[in-house]
Parts: C-alpha cells; sequence; structure tokens
C-alpha cells in the first residue's frame, strides 16, 4: 500500500522531521552553552567536553533504565564494541568542537563541523559501498569544498587563530562523520538510547583523565552550575535522543534536517547573544554550503515524496 494512501504511516515521517528539527534548534545552543560554562567556570575545553558527555550520558542512561531498555541489551562483545567506538568517537568529537569554539568562535566552528559533515559522510558511504557517487553528489561536494574555502578564507576578526580552529573544526566532523557510517547497520538487540547513554558515559570518562589535569572544580553558583545543567541536558540528552529517534522515523537521509539547523541556529544566536558577524565572504561560504545540502538531498526527497 503507498505511504500517502494511509494516514498513520504518513504521520511517521512527519513526526519524525519535527524531532529532527528540535534537535538541530538544540544542538545550536550546545557552542554558547560549553562556552558559558567555560567562562564562568574557568574550565578548559576538554573538561568542558567531559562534562557534557558525562552529564548527558547519565541523562539518557538513567532514561534507558526508567524505561526497562538497559535489562535487554545484549551482553556480547559486539556491542560492547559498538560503544566503546561510540565512546571514542564521540570524545574526539567534542574535545575538537569546543577546542575549536575556544580558538575561534562559536559561529564558525560549528558551521564548520556541521556543514563539513555531510561531505564526510558521502565520501566514507562511497568508499564503504564500493561505488562512485552520483553526478548530482558529487557536484554538491565541490561545491560544498568551495564554500568551505570561502567560509575559512576570510578573517572573523583579530586574535583568532583560524588555522588551529579550522582543523580542530574538521576533525569534530571527522568524528562525528565516522559515528555516523559506523551507526548505518544496526545491532540487533541493543536499544538505541540504551546505546547512545553508555557511548556518552565512556567518552567521558576517556575525556577524564585530561579534564582533571587541565582543572574541572565547578564553583557553587547558580551561574556555573545552570549552564552545565542546560549543556547536558539541553543539546546533549534532549537534542540526540531526539536525533536517533528521529531518524528511525523519517531515515537516515533526513538527517541532514538537524545537522542544517545546527549552524543556522548556532550563528544567529552568536550574532543576537555574541555580537560576532559574518563578513561578505563567509556569508556567500555558507549560502554554498547550505546549496550543497540541499542539492544532495534533492534525490532523497523526491523519492520518498513519490
Amino acid at each position: 500500500m503507498p505511504a500517502h494512501s494511509s494516514p498513520a504511516a504518513a504521520r511517521i515521517p512527519r513526526s519524525g522531521a519535527a524531532l529532527l528539527v528540535l534537535a538541530g534548534l538544540l544542538w545550536g545552543t550546545g557552542g554558547l552553552a560549553g562556552s558559558l560554562l567555560a567562562s564562568r567556570a574557568g574550565l578548559q575545553p576538554v573538561a568542558v567536553a567531559a562534562y557534557r558527555l558525562l552529564v548527558g550520558g547519565a541523562l539518557i542512561t538513567a532514561y534507558a533504565a526508567a524505561a526497562g531498555r538497559l535489562t535487554t541489551a545484549p551482553r556480547t562483545r559486539a556491542a560492547a564494541a559498538r560503544v566503546a567506538a561510540s565512546g571514542l568517537l564521540l570524545a574526539v568529537f567534542q574535545a575538537a568542537y569546543f577546542a575549536a569554539v575556544e580558538a575561534t568562535s562559536v559561529g564558525l566552528a560549528t558551521l564548520t563541523t556541521m556543514v563539513a559533515v555531510p561531505v564526510l559522510v558521502t565520501a566514507g558511504s562511497a568508499a564503504l559501498d564500493r561505488r562512485l557517487p552520483t553526478r548530482r553528489a558529487a557536484g554538491s561536494v565541490v561545491i560544498a569544498v568551495g564554500g568551505l574555502v570561502l567560509l575559512l578564507g576570510s578573517p572573523v576578526g583579530a586574535g583568532t587563530n583560524r588555522a588551529t580552529g579550522a582543523g580542530l573544526a574538521l576533525i569534530a566532523a571527522l568524528g562525528f562523520a565516522v559515528l555516523t557510517l559506523d551507526r548505518r547497520a544496526p545491532l540487533p538487540g541493543l536499544d538505541r538510547s540504551a546505546a547512545t547513554g553508555l557511548g556518552f558515559l565512556v567518552g567521558g570518562l576517556l575525556l577524564l583523565p585530561i579534564g582533571l589535569v587541565t582543572g574541572m572544580e565547578l564553583p557553587p553558583r547558580v551561574d556555573a552550575v545552570g549552564a552545565l545543567v542546560f549543556l547536558g541536558l539541553v543539546p546533549t540528552a534532549v537534542a540526540y535522543t531526539s536525533y536517533f529517534a528521529g531518524l528511525h522515523r523519517a531515515g537516515a537521509a533526513a538527517g541532514v534536517v538537524a545537522v542544517l539547523l545546527e549552524p543556522l541556529t548556532a550563528t544567529l544566536l552568536a550574532g543576537l547573544l555574541g555580537h560576532e558577524s559574518m563578513g561578505g565572504a563567509q556569508i556567500l561560504g555558507a549560502f554554498l554550503l547550505l546549496v550543497s545540502i540541499g542539492i544532495q538531498q534533492a534525490p532523497a526527497r523526491a523519492t520518498s515524496a513519490s
């Protein structure tokens, strides 16, 4: 039966898209929340990343436990390997991202990281599937490269270390892209929220030793504790839970909605609250990157609508 002939079936993609929109909007607040926590508590990027993974992982794992999803998780080597790999990739992603924010700015670090993810996922998928991408996909990658050159080629302001920040942001994008590719095939019996929560905890524990060396003392003040709770709950626990639930309902190709909305939200918030601005070349570069993502996703939208 065609999907459009069943109202119930039609509601599933729409609800999935709504969850992805929610995830993207909430993700966009993560950079500012992390910067606020770092400034209020005097924390280094690795410490902020460790706090985010540990608090977010604890919240997601608690949710999975309350729903009875931890007891059904398989105790196998494959499940342990999946959780360990997720933790390592999350640790790399978060540490590199917050270091990029410190080196450049919230808007630029977020935009560079998240718009590079679809390009890396496209290249990785082509390599894993052992087939060349379509002309449309290849064209979108070319446009994205041009956009990145424009975005990274013009200065943001005095005192920013653009080369270091760009490299860290691309490392963060690579970590997230590899995590996405690793999750392409679900592991039978391993609940999505349980795997996510445990993966976050593993990632946080991996970063904990470095975080403790750099200092993780949290001042008992409302602003510092509030920033930590917000970072762990909103752009981490709720956002990632919504993201994976949205992917399950709307399909993996629809995940670009969240990836696209995060840099837009972060850049808008940075402009409104952080007084950051983008030059003409950067705006053109950002536009080209958004065009690239739109071109890459056009076939998927057309197919799902038929």
